[in-house]
C-alpha cells in the first residue's frame, strides 16, 4: 500500500504515478492532502508536502484531478488528510466530496478520538474505508476503543516517531499478536518501511505494508532525472509487490481489500 503527496512533483503527474503504481501490483494507494504542518511526517513527506503548497495545488485541484483519474485505476485510493482541513471543509461534506471524486477510503491521522465518530458515521453512509491508527505504544484498553471506530482495515504504526527510512525492519510479530485478540480487521503497518525485505519480514505478521518516505524519494529522484514517473513508480513498486504478495502467498496471510 504505497503513498504518495498530490501535487508533487506536480498535480498533473498524479495520474501517470498511480497507474503506474497500479501495473506495479500495488493493493491500494494512500494519497496524501498537503498540510503546512505535517505532525508525524519526517523531512522528505513534509518537503514533498511544502512544494506541492507551493505550486499552488488545492483540496478542489485535488478532487477534480482524482475524478479524471479515477475510470483509469481499479485499485482502490484512499485520502490521508489532516483533521484540520477536514474541519475547514466541513466533515461531513468534506467526506461527501471525497467519495463523489472517486475515494474509497480516508486517514485522518492526528483526529482526536472524540471527534472520530461523525467522520466514521459519514464515511459508512458513503460506503468509505476508514482506518484509524494505532501506535506500537497504544495502551490494550485504549487500543480497544480506536480498534472498534475502523472500517475495513487499521493502520499499525511500525516505529515511534516520525516516518522515514530505517535500515532495518520493524520487529511486529509481538505487538500484532496482541492486537489480532481485540480486532478481526486487517492490519496495515507502516513508518520506515523501505525496501522488498522490510516487506517481507512485515507482512508475515501484518496484512498489508505501507510505504511512503522511500517512494517519495524515488519519485522526487526521477523528476530530477527527466525520468517518466509512471515508470519509475512501477519499476520502484514492482520488487514491494512481489515481496509482498509471495510471502502473503507462503504464509496465508490475508491482503487488505477495501471495497
Amino acid at each position: 500500500m504505497p503513498f504518495v503527496v498530490a501535487g508533487h512533483p506536480a498535480l498533473p503527474q498524479l495520474g501517470p504515478i498511480l497507474r503506474g503504481l497500479e501495473r506495479g501490483g500495488a493493493d491500494a494507494v494512500e494519497i496524501g492532502i498537503p498540510f503546512s504542518d505535517p505532525i508525524a511526517d519526517g523531512p522528505l513527506i513534509a518537503a514533498a508536502m511544502h512544494d506541492a503548497l507551493e505550486l499552488g495545488v488545492t483540496v478542489d485541484g485535488i478532487l477534480s484531478e482524482v475524478r479524471t483519474i479515477r475510470p483509469s485505476l481499479e485499485m482502490p485510493i484512499l485520502a490521508m488528510v489532516s483533521i484540520s482541513i477536514v474541519d475547514r471543509l466541513g466533515r461531513t461534506d468534506f467526506v461527501a466530496s471525497l467519495a463523489s471524486a472517486g475515494f474509497d477510503g480516508l486517514i485522518v491521522p492526528d483526529a482526536d478520538l472524540n471527534v472520530v465518530a461523525p467522520l466514521v458515521e459519514a464515511a459508512k453512509s458513503h460506503d468509505l474505508a476508514f482506518s484509524t491508527l494505532l501506535a506500537p505504544d497504544t495502551a490494550r484498553e485504549r487500543a480497544i476503543v480506536i480498534a472498534s471506530m475502523a472500517r475495513e482495515f487499521i493502520y499499525l504504526l511500525a516505529r515511534k516517531g516520525l516516518t522515514g527510512e530505517h535500515r532495518d525492519a520493524p520487529d511486529l510479530r509481538d505487538r500484532i499478536a496482541e492486537i489480532r485478540e481485540i480486532t478481526d480487521l486487517p492490519l496495515a503497518a507502516g513508518f520506515g518501511i523501505s525496501t522488498p525485505e522490510h516487506v517481507k519480514s512485515v507482512v508475515r505478521d501484518a496484512d498489508a505494508a505501507i510505504i511512503g518516505s522511500a517512494l517519495v524519494r524515488a519519485i522526487n529522484d526521477a523528476a530530477r532525472s527527466g525520468d517518466d514517473l509512471g515508470d519509475a513508480a512501477m519499476d520502484f513498486i514492482s520488487p514491494m509487490a512481489s515481496a509482498a504478495h509471495g510471502e502473503q502467498g507462503a504464509s496465508g496471510s490475508g491482503r487488505v481489500h477495501i471495497d
